[in-house]
């Protein structure tokens, strides 16, 4: 019996790893591009011009979760949407540091690469983190890129109970076995798992499913998740000890109040460490503002970044919450 079982799962897993899917088409002004690091091809979007601004995104997504943002920033800012080394289509290189403070460092190796001197922030979820971590480096350098500004829509942060409890079960060996045996499933349970990440499963995007889905053709992104969680502990307990050194770093901070995966709860005690913030909850949302409420999320984001240089902000419609 177990023969069986185990003659069915290498079928469907055939089936899995031989899908070839290609990366979802990109909208107008959108340019794919792709660069070397540390021996490995990252690949990201490029959209706009003007102040660069740069979108991480969180686990388990890739660039395409910015594909409603982008078109809003790329009339007044030059907009790069990364998939995260491991991530979406770029390479998934075995021994690679994926920790926070790892996945920081290479968001710097793109800056400087790109010899850009300043530049925006935006980060979701993990993403988020990341994002904090890279403006810690950032107020700790006396030369390099400067960080202006940063948006936190729903950050990893040391305050949220589900996330300190759920990532590092899935990380200890017991959950990664659990993980790896639910592998070649995965397409048939991915609908169910990303619903649950909307407040409203009504407002999901029509092109949501098979978008995430797409980068699960290519070999050894759930290693590469697996590999998040494994530090995920001791990547909070960094993380929580730098935030003191970010509070002087003008922040946004974007949440959706009914998000299951980082608790809004916790966004009060992390606002806390930002002296010039502001919060905005969005009602009856989940973790994923950007595609459940894009309007007001683009709204909220380009008021905060882009308005203020370029003197736009009696032509923009205020944010209702």
């Amino acid at each position: 019996m177990s023969s069986a079982r185990g003659i069915q799962r290498k079928f469907i897993l055939s089936r899995f790893d031989s899908e070839t899917t290609s990366a979802p088409a990109l909208g107008a002004g959108v340019e794919e591009r792709w660069m070397d690091l540390d021996g490995a091809r990252m690949r990201y979007l490029r959209a706009g011009s003007g102040p660069p601004v740069i979108l991480l995104h969180g686990l388990l997504g890739y660039s395409f979760s910015w594909r409603f943002t982008i078109p809003a920033l790329a009339p007044y800012a030059t907009a790069y949407a990364l998939d995260m080394m491991g991530a979406g289509f770029s390479d998934r290189p075995h021994g690679i540091d994926h920790s926070m403070q790892g996945t920081a460092q290479r968001v710097l190796q793109f800056v400087a690469r790109l010899g850009i001197s300043s530049f925006d922030l935006v980060g979701t979820s993990h993403g988020g983190a990341v994002a904090m971590m890279v403006a810690a480096e950032c107020g700790r350098a006396t030369a390099g890129p400067r960080l202006r500004r940063l948006v936190l829509v729903a950050p990893v942060n040391p305050y949220s109970a589900h996330g300190r409890r759920l990532a590092p079960a899935v990380g200890s060996p017991f959950g990664s076995a659990i993980f790896r045996a639910l592998i070649g499933y995965m397409r048939a349970l991915y609908p169910y798992w990303h619903a649950r990440m909307y407040g409203d499963r009504g407002k999901i995007p029509a092109d949501a499913f098979e978008g995430y889905l797409a980068p699960l053709a290519k070999p050894n992104l759930f290693e590469h998740a697996l590999s998040i969680v494994s530090s995920w502990t001791k990547d909070l307990r960094e993380l929580e000890a730098i935030l003191p050194e970010l509070v002087n770093v003008p922040t946004l901070l974007l949440w959706g109040s009914k998000d299951p995966a980082v608790y809004a709860s916790s966004a009060v005690q992390l606002q806390r460490h930002f002296a010039n913030s502001r919060l905005i909850v969005f009602p009856g949302v989940g973790h994923l503002p950007y595609e459940e409420c894009p309007e007001e999320f683009n709204r909220a984001v380009v008021e905060f970044l882009i308005a203020a240089d370029a003197g736009l902000a009696a032509g923009l419609r205020p944010v209702n919450h």
